[in-house]
C-alpha cells in the first residue's frame, strides 16, 4: 500500500523529508516573490506547497522548528534600503479558497475561541484584497516621519523618500483628533491604466515590461532613486492600525473612518457584514465586480471588527485569528499548445515554454507559459497539439495547468528532453537532485550574454547603459567572451556600435571604470555563483572580507556562516575549484577591479575570534552586537561549530547554546559580552 503523507501510519522519516523539501521549495518562492520581484510559480502553487507543509507539522508537531516557513511572515528585507523595524509585527493573513473555507476558517473559528453559539452572529468588516506591497506609514504629531515595507514582518525596508512622492497621499494629516503617534498599515498599488502606459514606455525603450500591476508598483517603490518614483503615478489604501498613542478605536470601521477624515486613502468598497453570510455574500460581489474595477484584486479580505475581540482572540505564530484573506479563484483558459520552445538561461539551464494558441485571460493575451521542466512535462503527460488549461494565476508568468486529454486526437506528440542545447550544440546534463538540464558549452552565447547582463545590472557591478542592447553587439562583434572582457574595451571598441556616438562611448566607459570599486558584496553576486543571491553574497562579504579568503575558504568556514548549508557551500567551492573561472577573476583584477569591502577589520582586538549570538537580546541589538564585534576585527557568524570562539545567549536561548555546552564553548551572557568588549 502506497502511503500518503496525511497518514498517521506514515513513518517519521518520510515526513521529516518532505517537510524539508517544502521547506527549502517555499523558502525560494519566499526569495523569488518577495526579495526579487520575480514570482516562479503561481499563487495556487505556493499556496498548495504552503497547506501541505501546514498539514504535515500539524500531524508532526515535534517537527515543527523556529525557522519553518509557518513560523515567519513573509520574505526577509533586501539590502537596499536601511533595515528598522516594526514596533509590532505585520502579520500575513491565513488564505481560504472558497465559501466553505471561508465559514471554517474564520467564523466557525472565531465562535468556537469565544465560546458562542454556532447561531450567534459576529460583525466583520469585509474589504477588496488589494494586490500591491504592504507598507507601514508613521505619522508623528500629524507629520509624515516613516515609512516602511513589511519585510520578513518584524523588520522591514525605509522608503521614506519614495513614499512622499506619492500625491494621494498627505504628508500632513488634516482634520482634527490626530493622535500624537500614529502607525497605519496600508497597500501600495498601480491602478491598470497607469501599468499599461508603464509598460508601453519601457517596450518603447527597449526594457523588458513588468509580468503584472504588483511586481510594476513594488519595483517602483524600491528605486534607489526616489526621481524614478515620483515618476510612476502609485497609489495607496490604508487598511489596519499599528502602534498608536493619543487615541483608541473600537473597531476597524471606526478606524477606517478616522483616518479617512484625517486625509488618508481608504477603499471605498470596505463595508461592515451583519454575520457571515453577508461576508460570503461580498466576497461573491467582489468577484462578480472584479474586471471591472481599475485595479487589480485577488480575493477579499474579512476582518472581525470590534478591536476588543481581535485581541481577545490574539494570533497564531504567523497570522491573527480574527481575520482571514478569501483569495478567488485562479484566472484560466482553454487553448492548444502548438509547439514547445527552449530557453538557455545565464545559469544554462534550458527551460521548456509552450507556444501557445493566443488566448484571452481577464483582458490580457497569452501566447506563452512556463512548463518548468520535462518532469513536470511528464507528469502532466503534456504532448505538442494538446488542448491545455492555461492559468494566470494572480497575473504572474502563465503556466499550464493541466491537459485535456479527452480532446485527444491522436495526432499529438510527445516532446523529449533534449540531448544538445538548441544553442551552441554542446552536451546537455542533469545534475544529480536536480530537476533542470543544463548546457555545459562555457561558449553557448545566450549564457555569455546572460552573464554579462548579470554581472553589469544595477545590483550587481551596476555598470549604467551596459544592458541587453548593447552586449549583444559585443559579442556579436566579438569583442567580448567573458566578463573579463568587459574591462579591456575602449573607446575606439563602441564606435564600431550602430548608433554610437562619443558621449555615449564616454559614459560607458566611465561607467566600466567606476564600477571598479563596487562592495566586495556587489562583486561576489555579479560573478553569477549559483544559488548565491544578493544576501548571501552580503554574508560571505562580511565572514571574509576579500576575494581572495573567499576563493580559499573550507566547506566547514562555508556552512558555519548564517544561511549557508551543505548545497550552497557546494555550489561556492564549486564555482571556484573550477580553473576558468579563478583565471577570469584573476584577470579583472590585474585589470583594476579592485572590490571595496569595510565589514572586516583587520588587526583589532577580536581579529580572528568568530561570535554566536542565540536567543533574545535585551542590552542591544543584533546589527549593534554585530557592528561591535566587527569593529575589533571579529566575525559573527550564524551557526554554532567547533571553530566558534564566544557563543553570546540572551533569554529563552535554545538549540544553539545547548550545542556549545555539548562542543565546550565559551558561553558569554549580555553582561560578559559587554565585559569582554571593553576589554575588562
Amino acid at each position: 500500500m502506497q502511503l500518503s503523507f496525511f497518514d498517521n501510519s506514515a513513518p517519521d522519516q518520510t515526513a521529516v523529508l518532505r517537510i524539508q523539501e517544502l521547506r527549502r521549495l517555499i523558502e525560494q518562492h519566499d526569495h523569488c516573490y518577495y526579495q526579487l520581484d520575480a514570482p516562479a510559480v503561481s499563487d495556487a502553487e505556493y499556496d498548495a506547497l504552503f497547506r501541505e507543509l501546514a498539514a504535515l507539522e500539524e500531524q508532526h508537531p515535534e517537527l515543527i522548528t523556529p525557522e519553518s516557513p509557518t513560523q515567519r511572515v513573509g520574505g526577509a528585507p533586501i539590502d537596499k534600503f536601511r533595515a528598522v523595524s516594526h514596533r509590532l509585527p505585520m502579520l500575513s493573513l491565513d488564505n481560504a479558497a472558497n465559501e466553505d473555507e471561508i465559514r471554517n476558517k474564520l467564523d466557525l473559528r472565531v465562535k468556537k475561541e469565544l465560546g458562542l453559539a454556532d447561531t450567534a452572529s459576529v460583525r466583520y468588516m469585509c474589504e477588496p484584497k488589494m494586490d500591491g506591497l504592504a507598507v507601514e506609514l508613521v505619522y508623528e504629531n500629524g507629520i509624515l516621519t516613516t515609512a516602511l515595507t513589511r519585510g520578513d514582518g518584524i523588520t522591514g525596508e525605509d522608503v521614506t523618500e519614495n513614499i512622499r512622492t506619492l500625491r494621494g497621499l498627505p504628508l500632513r494629516l488634516t482634520g482634527t483628533g490626530a493622535p500624537v503617534l500614529l502607525e497605519v498599515r496600508g497597500e501600495v498599488f498601480l491602478s491598470l491604466s497607469a501599468f499599461q502606459k508603464i509598460n508601453c514606455d519601457k517596450e518603447e525603450s527597449g526594457e523588458p515590461p513588468f509580468a503584472n500591476p504588483r511586481n510594476a508598483a513594488a519595483g517602483s517603490l524600491r528605486q534607489l532613486d526616489p526621481r524614478i518614483t515620483a515618476r510612476r503615478p502609485l497609489s495607496i489604501y490604508i487598511y489596519a492600525p499599528g502602534y498608536v498613542e493619543g487615541v483608541s478605536f473600537s473597531s476597524q470601521h471606526e478606524f477606517l473612518s478616522a483616518v479617512s477624515s484625517w486625509g488618508l486613502p481608504v477603499n471605498p468598497l470596505a463595508r461592515e457584514a451583519n454575520g457571515i453570510d453577508e461576508a460570503v455574500a461580498y466576497y461573491h460581489e467582489m468577484l462578480a465586480a472584479r474586471e471591472a474595477l481599475p485595479y487589480e484584486i485577488d480575493g477579499t479580505v474579512v476582518k472581525v471588527d470590534s478591536f476588543d475581540l481581535q485581541r481577545e482572540l490574539g494570533e497564531k505564530s504567523r497570522s491573527p485569528v480574527w481575520a482571514v484573506a478569501c483569495k478567488f479563484p485562479p484566472r484560466q483558459a482553454e487553448t492548444v499548445l502548438e509547439d514547445i520552445l527552449l530557453s538557455v538561461g545565464r545559469t544554462g539551464v534550458i527551460t521548456p515554454v509552450a507556444q501557445l494558441r493566443p488566448v484571452d485571460i481577464s483582458g490580457v493575451t497569452v501566447a506563452r507559459a512556463t512548463l518548468h521542466n520535462w518532469d513536470e512535462i511528464a507528469a502532466k503527460d503534456i504532448r505538442i497539439g494538446d488542448a491545455v488549461i492555461v492559468e494566470r494565476a494572480g497575473d504572474v508568468i502563465p503556466a499550464v495547468v493541466r491537459v485535456l486529454t479527452e480532446k485527444r486526437t491522436g495526432s499529438e506528440r510527445y516532446m523529449p528532453p533534449p540531448e544538445k542545447c538548441p544553442q551552441c550544440g554542446s552536451s546537455v546534463v542533469r545534475i544529480a537532485d536536480e530537476v533542470a538540464l543544463r548546457c555545459i558549452g562555457l561558449s553557448c552565447p545566450p549564457q555569455i550574454r546572460e552573464s554579462i547582463k548579470h554581472f553589469a545590472s544595477r545590483t550587481a557591478m551596476d555598470i549604467e547603459g551596459l544592458g541587453d542592447k548593447i552586449a549583444g553587439q559585443l559579442l556579436s562583434l566579438g569583442l567580448i567572451k567573458n566578463v573579463a572582457d568587459i574591462y579591456r574595451l575602449t573607446k575606439a571598441d563602441f564606435m564600431c556600435f550602430e548608433r554610437m556616438g562619443d558621449k555615449l562611448a564616454s559614459n560607458l566607459l566611465a561607467a566600466i571604470e567606476a564600477s571598479k570599486q563596487r562592495e566586495l558584496s556587489s562583486f561576489i553576486f555579479a560573478l553569477g555563483i549559483r544559488q548565491v543571491g544578493e544576501r548571501t553574497a552580503k554574508s560571505l562579504s562580511q565572514a571574509f572580507g576579500s576575494i581572495d579568503n573567499l576563493e580559499k575558504a573550507t566547506m566547514e568556514e562555508l556552512t558555519s556562516i548564517r544561511d549557508i548549508g551543505a548545497t550552497v557551500a557546494r555550489s561556492i567551492r564549486n564555482f571556484f575549484d573550477n580553473r576558468d573561472n579563478q583565471a577570469i577573476i584573476r584577470q579583472m583584477l590585474e585589470l583594476g577591479v579592485a572590490p571595496q569591502s569595510g565589514a572586516k577589520k583587520v588587526g583589532g582586538r577580536l581579529s580572528g575570534k568568530s561570535f554566536v549570538f542565540t536567543g533574545s537580546l535585551t542590552r542591544f541589538s543584533r546589527d549593534e552586537a554585530r557592528k561591535l564585534v566587527e569593529d575589533l576585527g571579529g566575525n559573527v557568524v550564524g551557526s554554532v561549530s567547533r571553530k566558534t570562539d564566544y557563543v553570546v545567549a540572551g533569554e529563552e536561548a535554545g538549540s544553539k547554546l545547548a550545542k556549545a555546552r555539548d562542543l565546550g564553548l565559551n558561553v558569554l551572557s549580555e553582561d560578559q559580552f559587554l565585559a569582554l568588549i571593553a576589554g575588562l
